[in-house]
């Protein structure tokens, strides 16, 4: 085949031959020349050279007549571009295949044919000479044939590939990135096919396409043809692999999210002729992931060879952009695309920007759901149902729409966010989004529906995985920190952080660790029931209760392995986040007014006239009515450490009122498989209660460290409930008492040898509280994220003023 002129097979290409093939059959041949030995499967096939694009045009005559069509385009008429787009793809349409190169194109399928013991269908993709660059990409601007039988229809597919270099998307795509016309070749790629149609398939990254966090691969997948997870027509699965404990041996998925998948794509023609259609898929697909953690996990270690591979070759680290598919007829998992990540991994300089919603107490949300972007907007909201009527579209408006395609970024590009009904994180209208710097939310079920009087909004994706849509314009603001030269102080500064959601965004803030990891947040968003009614559900004995908790666990054994499962992957989120730095996790600090107001909670708490002094922390855990619960808590945090790897994580025990309750906390840890300084695992007291600090030294013992918890330590030292507004102004962190006991705190700490730690709110509202602590030498303090700064920089400045 090396005399060919317009044939170059996979093993005959690599990733220098962009100008020669493209992007995309570059990498293609780059992979399966130095990936597929080492065990990463790409079909095979063979590329037709951007020469043969030139010589179409050269012998039937077309470049003067393409110039005539394209050099007058006005590009800001989409009309004028729609016209001249089609004018351009007929004239390709209508040219003959050259001779040679139509004979060079049926040899090259019949030896990848011969190459396969049983008959074959192809991929015929397209691909630009200028696509997939690291600054970027061109990715569906032109089109992809699939499931490909026979040389007329490989003849045909190869034709319209061609043609497809001037699709109006591709046209617009060029003049915004700033390349002519002409600049760009066009390659096609023909490649065995994988019938995904028969199982799964997706993208997936090597990098947080939200936040730029680089330590795990994020892969999306639905039922058959990947084409409707890139467009956005499904809510995808979606998987996270921490690539740093992947490494070391560890295989456990992070956290996983079950999309909706109401629809795949297989072959069968439709009513319009297309080779593809959609169809609903069942309730048990819907209800189940469409790969297993087996192979998400295997497809992390395909995605971190391949970003390794590029990232050597470009003696950078090198995110990818990856799409794979799962063959239904073998089984097995491929690679069928890499491209560089194009959006977050090219963000460079130290300004830390972070967006902070404030909405008013009457707020009204009119539609939710996966959030991309991390910003906040307002504009008008204008539903626009068919790409057919984008010209009405007005700059700075938000854009509501079931699914976008390419045929929309003449207008995604003056929209101030988007918003649509199907989607998930990967789909064209996300990616399209982070390029564009706007929020998105996508997988809004109802968007078109919920916004169809077109109200003015404020688009938030500034509050977790969750977006929301407020009536009206709420109130937010940008604050923008320079972290060029940012020193940090000899006192740790630590985080008081919840919400697993917020832990990849929230690790860019200049950090030791995180000093509280509340394990109540998890429960309470991502649980939301009590342990105990999980655990023992005939106790409940109210009929929407059990169906809702019935409802809650579909897809689990029991309730048990849901608990387990949802508070494994919260902690571990956390804990991977900030790796390797320490991760201070308290378990369970619920009161029993708290815990009764989750589902089924009522039938397992008792009513107490002050639960704020009762039922809660170690003399909860170790009554024989709450330990099964308790189990449930040590068995997630023993996942995390052992089985995900991510032994940074330290436990901590809330509210200890005896040296005996830590003795038989302690002990019931071990008993539960939390051994105390097996595995290093360290055990901390959160120090809160003044017996805690007057019987230090016989605590002590049973412990590694210790965190003062300034807020109940207050309202104990002073006698004041801090929840009561009648009360509140005797409620100071600043009283001499209460300073005196955090002195005698982290002195007895020190006496012991343990670690000193504060995780209160004292520090970040009152500067002379963040100079106390310096001045007593306390080990760290741990901060709610919009303080930290602030605050390390008063520390920074205090360490100096007391060395000076």
């Amino acid at each position: 085949m090396n005399n060919q002129r317009y044939i170059r097979f996979f093993d005959q290409i690599s990733i220098e031959d962009i100008p020669i093939v493209g992007g995309k059959n570059a990498s293609l041949g780059e992979m399966y020349q130095a990936l597929t030995p080492v065990g990463v499967p790409v079909p095979n096939g063979f590329a037709i050279t951007a020469e043969a694009y030139r010589a179409l045009l050269t012998e039937n005559n077309l470049w003067d007549t393409l110039h005539e069509i394209l050099d007058p385009l006005d590009e800001s008429n989409v009309a004028d571009l729609a016209e001249r787009g089609l004018r351009a793809r007929q004239l390709l349409l209508d040219a003959p295949l050259p001779d040679d190169l139509q004979a060079e194109i049926l040899q090259a399928y019949q030896t990848l044919s011969a190459s396969f013991s049983t008959p074959i269908s192809l991929a015929i993709r397209s691909s630009a000479t200028a696509e997939d660059l690291p600054t970027a990409s061109f990715a569906g601007q032109q089109d992809t044939y699939l499931n490909i039988q026979g040389e007329v229809a490989l003849l045909d597919a190869c034709k319209r590939c061609f043609a497809s270099l001037f699709t109006d998307r591709a046209i617009h795509y060029r003049i915004d990135r700033g390349f002519g016309q002409f600049d760009v070749g066009l390659s096609i790629g023909v490649q065995k096919m994988v019938r995904s149609d028969l199982a799964a398939s997706g993208v997936m990254f090597s990098i947080d396409t939200e936040t730029g966090f680089k330590d795990a691969v994020f892969i999306t997948g639905a039922y058959g043809l990947g084409e409707n997870v890139v467009q956005g027509a499904v809510d995808p699965d979606e998987f996270y692999v921490h690539k740093p404990t992947f490494e070391q041996g560890y295989r456990h998925v992070l956290r996983r999210h079950l999309g909706a998948k109401k629809i795949k794509m297989i072959y069968a023609p439709d009513s319009k002729g297309s080779p593809v259609r959609n169809i609903t898929t069942t309730e048990s697909e819907r209800q189940q992931f469409c790969i297993s953690d087996e192979e998400a996990l295997k497809l992390s270690g395909y995605a971190i060879r391949i970003e390794k591979h590029y990232s050597e070759k470009a003696g950078k680290l090198r995110p990818m952009d990856i799409e794979w598919a799962k063959d239904g007829d073998d089984g097995q998992l491929y690679i069928v695309q890499a491209r560089p990540e194009t959006v977050v991994s090219q963000k460079t300089g130290h300004i830390l920007k972070s967006y902070k919603i404030t909405p008013e107490p009457d707020a009204q949300v009119l539609t939710q759901g996966r959030a991309v972007g991390g910003k906040v907007a307002h504009g008008q909201a204008h539903v626009i149902q068919d790409v057919a009527y984008i010209d009405q579209f007005q700059p700075g408006e938000v854009l509501v729409t079931d699914i976008t395609t390419p045929d929309w970024e003449p207008v995604m590009k003056t929209a101030s966010a988007i918003i649509t009904n199907r989607g998930g994180r990967t789909c064209h209208a996300a990616i399209i989004a982070r390029e564009l710097g706007i929020p998105a939310i996508v997988g809004c079920p109802q968007a078109t529906k919920d916004l169809e009087s077109n109200p003015y909004v404020t688009v938030s994706c500034a509050e977790g995985d969750t977006g929301k849509v407020y009536l009206g314009e709420q109130p937010f603001e940008v604050i923008e920190t320079d972290l060029s030269h940012l020193e940090t102080p000899k006192t740790d500064i630590m985080l008081n952080l919840g919400n697993p959601d917020l832990a990849f965004q929230t690790s860019f803030i200049p950090n030791h660790g995180v000093g509280l990891a509340r394990m109540e947040f998890i429960i309470n968003e991502s649980v939301k029931a009590h342990p105990l009614a999980l655990l023992q559900p005939e106790k409940v004995t109210a009929t929407k209760v059990r169906e809702a908790l019935d409802e809650l666990i579909k897809g689990y054994d029991n309730g048990e392995a849901f608990f387990v499962d949802q508070l494994t992957s919260g902690i571990g989120t956390i804990a991977a986040a900030f790796y390797p730095k320490p991760v201070v996790v308290r378990l369970s600090d619920f009161k029993s007014n708290e815990y009764a107001s989750l589902l089924g909670g009522k039938y397992f708490e008792p009513e107490e006239e002050n639960p704020m002094l009762g039922y809660r922390g170690a003399s909860r855990y170790i009554s024989g009515v709450f330990e099964p619960a308790f189990a449930m808590e040590c068995q997630a945090i023993k996942k995390v450490r052992e089985e995900m790897g991510l032994s940074n994580v330290i436990v901590m025990i809330p509210f200890v009122r005896r040296v005996v309750e830590a003795q038989k906390v302690i002990a019931l840890m071990e008993k539960y498989g939390l051994k105390r300084n097996k595995n290093a695992l360290q055990i901390y007291m959160m120090c809160e209660i003044p017996n805690n600090v007057l019987e230090m030294d016989a605590f002590a013992p049973y412990f590694d460290g210790i965190s003062i918890g300034s807020n109940d330590l207050t309202q104990l030292v002073l006698g004041v409930d801090r929840d009561s507004s009648l009360v509140a102004d005797s409620y100071d962190e600043r009283s001499e008492g209460v300073k005196t006991m955090i002195r005698w705190a982290v002195e007895g700490a020190k006496r012991n040898g343990l670690h000193s730690g504060l995780c209160g709110q004292a520090p970040s509202d009152y500067p002379d509280i963040a100079e106390f602590l310096v001045e007593l030498g306390i080990d760290s303090m741990s901060l709610n994220p919009d303080s930290v700064l602030t605050t390390m920089q008063c520390v920074l400045e205090l360490e100096q003023k007391m060395n000076a």
